[in-house]
């Protein structure tokens, strides 16, 4: 199990079960994200892509937390917990978007922080559970399973946006 503060990415194995297929990819994009930021100082890692788009590798990890927290706490285990990045007047520093809006107070390794909490919450409320186990979500049920490729998918679209971000920023791909 990798922190998403260390450089390292494993591949997921070409061969396993399906849950370890998932957790492993699913660790996979979280390492990769952490890794479109290594190296940058705080400025950089604030630049906005291009026009008009606003986003950042920094809002892109504030994001990435906020999702976890929405997936692995209040929808699988029903915790009442309140959303990260609260509307701006609210209360909350990072705006209305899911983290993506940057507070001026907002840093690199605070974000971090409260991202591996997130990541560590969510495998811990993950353990016990098995992929057909379902939670209450929108009027039906929704299963592990299900979550797991949604956070896939979630990460891998961003994952895309980091690269490009991060290629404009100083020319680095393919990490």
């Amino acid at each position: 199990m990798m922190t998403m503060s260390t450089s390292e990415r494993s591949m997921p194995p070409l061969v396993a079960d399906e849950r370890t297929s998932l957790e492993s990819w699913l660790d996979f994009y979280r390492a990769t994200l952490a890794q479109k930021c290594a190296g940058l100082p705080e400025e950089r890692l604030r630049e906005a892509s291009a026009a008009p788009s606003s986003i950042t590798l920094l809002g892109l990890v504030q994001h990435a937390a906020a999702v976890e927290r929405n997936w692995f706490r209040r929808v699988l285990v029903q915790e009442d917990v309140p959303p990260l990045f609260a509307p701006a007047g609210e209360g909350g520093g990072g705006g209305h978007d899911g983290g993506f809006e940057l507070a001026e107070d907002a840093t690199h390794e605070e974000a971090l922080a409260v991202w591996e909490g997130e990541v560590r919450r969510g495998r811990e409320n993950c353990a016990g559970r098995g992929l057909d186990d379902t939670s209450p979500f929108m009027g039906g049920e929704v299963t592990l399973r299900w979550i797991y490729t949604h956070m896939i998918g979630e990460y891998a679209r961003h994952c895309g946006h980091a690269d490009l971000v991060r290629e404009r920023i100083d020319g680095r791909t393919g990490v």
